[in-house]
Order: C-alpha cells, then sequence, then structure tokens
C-alpha cells in the first residue's frame, strides 16, 4: 500500500523501542486509572458490586477491538494509531473524524489520569499528616475548589520527559510499570482475607442498567493497546512486536481489572467509595492496614505517572501524523533536531491538557473519554470490513479471525456501551464533533497534502 511507503520515507522518528518495552508500555498505559480511581467511581455511582461484571463486558468490547486494531497495525506501521488505518481505508475526511475523535478521546484520558494522580496524592499527604488546601486540589465546579493544582504540575513534568525522548521516556515507564504491578498484587494478599460477602448484597444495586452503565464508563480503562499502536513508527519490527503488544496488554489487564474489582467491593460496602479518587487506598485505610494504605497510594502515584506518560505520548504522535498530512498546522510536526521528538506538539499537548485537569471535575472528564473510545473503536472495526474488500491480497502479518463476524460484535458492543452513556455526554460529543467539521472545512481540506497531489491514496 502506498501509504506504508510514504510514511517509511518520511518518518524522522526513531525506531528503538523493543518486544519487551511496547508491551510494558501498552500495559504502563493501561494499569493505572482503571484499577487505581476508576473502579470507585464506577462502583459507588453505576454498577455496585457487580462492577465487576462492568470489566468483564467493556474487557470482551475492547479484546474484539484489539483483535481489529493488531490487523490494522501490522499492514500499516506507521504513526496515528486509528487515524492513520481510517487514512488507509476510508479516505482522508473518515481520517480527519476519527482524528478529531481521538483528540477528545486521548486529552480527556490525560486530564482524568491526573486528576486521580492528584487524589492519591493528597490522599498520602493526608495520611502523613499534611492536608493540601481544597481549593488547589478540586477543579472549580466541586465545592470550594478552584484549581487542581497538583493535575497540572504532574503533566508538566511528564511533557518535559518526552520531550527528551521516547528512549529515555520507555525505561522510566519500564520502572513504574514493574512497581505498580508489585503493588497491586501486594493490594490483593492484603485485602483477600478481610472480604466481607454481605458487601457483595445487594450485587446490583443499580440494576442491569447500572451494570452496563457502568461498562461503558470503565471502558475508559482499556484505552492504553490504542495507545501502543501510536508508537509504530517508534517499533522495532513493528509488523511482528505490535501483536505481541497489543494481545497481551488486553489479557493481561482484563484480568487485572476483574480481580481488584471484585476484592475492592468485598472490603468495603460500594456506596462508601462515593467521595474519593483514591479508592484502593480508602478501601486499605477502612480495614485497619494504614501502612499498606499508603504504600498502595505511591504505587497508585507511580502507576498513574506511567499512564499519563504513555497518554501524553500517543496523543502527541496523533497530532504528529495529522499535521504531517497537513490536516493540522505543520509546525505541529516539527521534530527537534537533537531530542528526535515533535515538541511542538508535545508542549501544545501538555498545557491544554493540564488545563483541563485543573478546571473540570473527574467525573465529566472521564464520560467523554469513553465516548471517544468507542466511536474509535467503531471506525476501526469498519476500516478492517473495508480494508478486507478493497485490497484483499495486501500483506497481512496478522489476519483478525472471523471477519466480518469479530468486527461487527465490535461494533454492536461499543454502540451499545455508548447507548447508556449520559445525554448530555452525547450531546457533548455531538457539538465536539461539529467544531471538528468546521476546522475541516475551513483549514483541513485547504492544506491536505493528499489534496495537493503530493501523497495519493490507492484506489
Amino acid at each position: 500500500m502506498e501509504l506504508i511507503q510514504e510514511c517509511s520515507t518520511r518518518t524522522t522518528l526513531k525506531r528503538v523501542l523493543s518486544p519487551i518495552e511496547l508491551l510494558l508500555l501498552g500495559i504502563g498505559a493501561t494499569i493505572g486509572a482503571g484499577i487505581f480511581v476508576i473502579t470507585g467511581i464506577a462502583a459507588a455511582n453505576y454498577a455496585g458490586p457487580a462492577v465487576v461484571l462492568s470489566f468483564v463486558i467493556s474487557g470482551i468490547a475492547a479484546l474484539f477491538a484489539a483483535l481489529c486494531y493488531v490487523e490494522l497495525a501490522s499492514m500499516v506501521p506507521c504513526a496515528g494509531s486509528a487515524y492513520t488505518y481510517a487514512y488507509a481505508g476510508l479516505g482522508e475526511i473518515w481520517a480527519w473524524i476519527i482524528g478529531w475523535d481521538m483528540i477528545l478521546e486521548y486529552a480527556f484520558a490525560i486530564s482524568a489520569v491526573a486528576a486521580g494522580w492528584s487524589g492519591y496524592v493528597s490522599e498520602l499527604l493526608k495520611n502523613a499528616g499534611f492536608m493540601l488546601p481544597t481549593a488547589f486540589t478540586n477543579s472549580p465546579l466541586i465545592r470550594g475548589g478552584i484549581i487542581n493544582i497538583p493535575a497540572i504540575f504532574i503533566i508538566l513534568v511528564i511533557t518535559g520527559l518526552l520531550i527528551l525522548g521516547v528512549k529515555e521516556s520507555a525505561m522510566v515507564n519500564n520502572v513504574i510499570v514493574l512497581l505498580k504491578l508489585g503493588v497491586i498484587f501486594l493490594f490483593l494478599y492484603l485485602a483477600f482475607g478481610h472480604i466481607n460477602v454481605a458487601n457483595y448484597t445487594p450485587f446490583t444495586p443499580y440494576g442491569w442498567g447500572g451494570v452496563f452503565s457502568g461498562a461503558a464508563v470503565v471502558f475508559f480503562a482499556y484505552i492504553g493497546f490504542d495507545a501502543v499502536t501510536t508508537a509504530s513508527e517508534e517499533i522495532e519490527d513493528p509488523r511482528r512486536n505490535i501483536p505481541i503488544g497489543i494481545i497481551g496488554c488486553a489479557v493481561v489487564v482484563m484480568i487485572l481489572y476483574i480481580s481488584v474489582s471484585a476484592v475492592l467491593t468485598g472490603i468495603v460496602p460500594y456506596y462508601a467509595l462515593k467521595n474519593t479518587d483514591a479508592p484502593i487506598s480508602f478501601a486499605l485505610t477502612a480495614i485497619g492496614i494504614s501502612w499498606g494504605s499508603a504504600l498502595v497510594s505511591v504505587g497508585a502515584i507511580a502507576g498513574l505517572t506511567s499512564v499519563l506518560l504513555v497518554s501524553l505520548f500517543g496523543q502527541t504522535r496523533i497530532f504528529f501524523a495529522m499535521s504531517r498530512d497537513g490536516l493540522l498546522p505543520k509546525r505541529f510536526s516539527y521534530v527537534h533536531p537533537v531530542y528526535r521528538t515533535p515538541v511542538t506538539i508535545t508542549l501544545i499537548t501538555g498545557f491544554a491538557t493540564a488545563l483541563i485537569a485543573g478546571l473540570l471535575p473527574l467525573q465529566i472528564i472521564v464520560e467523554l473519554v469513553n465516548i471517544g473510545t468507542l466511536s474509535s473503536f467503531i471506525l476501526v472495526a469498519i476500516t478492517v470490513m473495508v480494508l478486507r474488500h478493497t485490497h484483499p491480497d495486501a500483506p497481512r502479518p496478522f489476519h483478525t479471525p472471523f471477519v466480518p463476524l469479530v468486527p461487527i460484535i465490535c461494533m454492536l458492543f461499543c454502540l451499545g456501551l455508548i447507548t447508556v452513556l449520559p445525554l448530555v455526554t452525547l450531546l457533548r460529543f455531538i457539538v465536539w464533533m461539529a467544531v471538528g467539521l468546521c476546522i475541516y472545512v475551513l483549514f483541513s481540506s485547504k492544506h491536505s497534502i493528499l489534496r495537493s497531489g503530493k501523497i495519493t491514496m490507492p484506489e
């Protein structure tokens, strides 16, 4: 396919990531907010103890989506993830739509994780006897809040690290991922003996509607394997290594999410998790294991830091790909001559997401992330089916099994989860997409490399 040849000649990024670093990159992006933050929100407000079923449902949908991603990522090992796949299979306008959608998805994912990071930092300092002022740890939409300073701080630190280089960032991520996996296993070990089966009754306090709504909310937790594909131009032997990274990541994190949510709702009543952004630390404190709570807080902070690192990395690579194709200003794809990283867009992304994290409450952020993720997964599934029809003989190092059945199941799962999101979230998403289409008409279509004839797409 001509797009593959084009991206291979245009890339200025370095292929430095090994298979193990790729797998850890995916786990680093996925194991974090889903376990340390979103589990409590989903249990308290949507599913109750049945949040474990919410993770199963969303995990199945994510696994079907992962199978679609792997085929496309092995075919088109270029930066940009679903945006690039849509460019190859559906054309520029659909590529723009999914790219704009992913900007929403990643920007709010980064902000949500930063808000969760702030919650754990505040909880840790509180246990140490130092209370941060509420005004500077909450958004202005929460009573007593003005701005979330810790959330802004961590995003800016990660932004600086990403500018220094992807290899350096991956080394930091490897250490953090091993640390947070250790903390998760410690939590399971400490908490398992304190499970009170009475806390599982009622199991579905919000009904099955709540279980599916919870699945839509926790779907945010599975965004990580998408981040793996955004690094396609920086992976050694991407056609072989990307399938390992994506499928391995999806399976590992699904098992961990189910285990942690089952134990968490067994040691404390689900309604006790309503007013905390640090549910695991809170739960250990509630059962009298304060030292474990402090240790988990440290591990959670480290874990959320790695999620921020990989998510911010993914956002900048999507911007980079869109800019390189002329759909965003060309200055966005400027690569630093020494660090070989897209420094301009990294700075812009860092400052924008820091602002969102500082000013918006966590629940609104999470809902917007999920609708963006679900929409992009639907378009990825469609792209698999379209390319099977338009380019049946194109090299496919990995074949999604049972096409079109698997892509169709993926689409149905994702559409079903979208329908149970709050109406206001759907309306915000529609407004976001309308703004994106205006930008495409007024700017992107006029600066497109494809339309200028500098790159041609296959018939």
